[in-house]
């Protein structure tokens, strides 16, 4: 892996929400950089009827064009598709984008298109079971940098009922792919589905600790509102900073590699939790 792409992919790993605007409403865009997303993704595909495409992809021109421009992503529609030709030639006249979502993303050749055609960071969607069983594949074209994954869409693909404890064990485990299939190929970690109830605040902040704490890197989100939600639920709590503190402190005093703090047992792997999380919090 080249520099420019492990720097795109280290920056990339730091936004924790994703905030989607249907390229249809471009006056919305400034509104979602308001609600302080760390991205913002332009959307060309489901959010937008076929019938207004063509006026979708001007107001983007437009909007790319103005003073007012702020760097977004932008969902394109999906490899093969007559709307991914015409994405893909639209991004082509918008040389100061930061990257392409990749819509139901199934094969290598869908992530190399999208890169060839534009150059620019690939994050792709796993949309369907074709897609999810090939994800190995694609980790290993240039151009990616992450993995993404529409939930609904899959388990319609996969005839899961959503809403079940069967489609919370199906979740997990398309998680669990994701996160391994990224560390192995030195990817972005993943960026967990949306939650599509966006006044559903305590089942929002419920997933956010699910995914966090599996080790995933982010959120799509919906709706503005959702952004601060996702950003409360992933501060540390007091103890948790506390206890961290002491063990480097700790660490950095002794010189020892096993000790223990309020009767636990802490050693390289705490030690080196403890370094992370301070270093994240230095980073914001």
């Amino acid at each position: 892996m080249d520099s420019v792409t492990n720097h795109k992919i280290n920056i990339i790993s730091q936004n924790k929400t994703w905030l989607f605007v249907p390229a249809t409403r471009i006056d919305r865009v400034a509104k979602a950089f308001a609600s302080s997303a760390d991205a913002v993704i332009v959307d060309l595909e489901d959010a937008v009827a076929p019938e207004d495409k063509a006026d979708a992809r001007k107001a983007l021109q437009q909007y790319h064009d103005s003073a007012d421009y702020q760097p977004i992503w932008v969902r394109i529609n999906k490899a093969g598709s007559e709307a991914f030709i015409k994405d893909i030639a639209l991004c082509q006249q918008m040389p100061n984008l930061v990257g392409i979502i990749l819509a139901k993303a199934e094969q290598v050749s869908d992530i190399e298109q999208a890169y060839q055609g534009t150059g620019l960071p690939i994050i792709a969607l796993i949309e369907s079971a074709v897609g999810l069983y090939n994800i190995d594949a694609m980790a290993k074209v240039s151009g990616l940098v992450g993995f993404s994954y529409g939930f609904l869409d899959l388990c319609n693909d996969l005839q899961v009922q959503v809403g079940t404890a069967a489609a919370d064990i199906i979740a997990n485990q398309i998680r669990y792919q994701l996160i391994l299939t990224s560390k192995v190929h030195q990817l972005s970690p993943p960026i967990d589905t949306v939650y599509p109830d966006f006044n559903d605040e305590i089942g929002l902040s419920a997933r956010v600790s699910l995914w966090s704490q599996m080790g995933m890197s982010g959120m799509l989100c919906i709706h503005p509102k959702q952004v601060a939600v996702v950003q409360q639920a992933l501060k540390p709590t007091n103890n948790a900073l506390s206890f961290a503190k002491r063990v480097v402190e700790e660490y950095e005093r002794s010189g020892q590699a096993v000790f223990k703090i309020d009767g636990q047992m802490v050693d390289a792997p705490v030690i080196e939790r403890s370094h992370q999380l301070l270093n994240q919090l230095l980073a914001k």
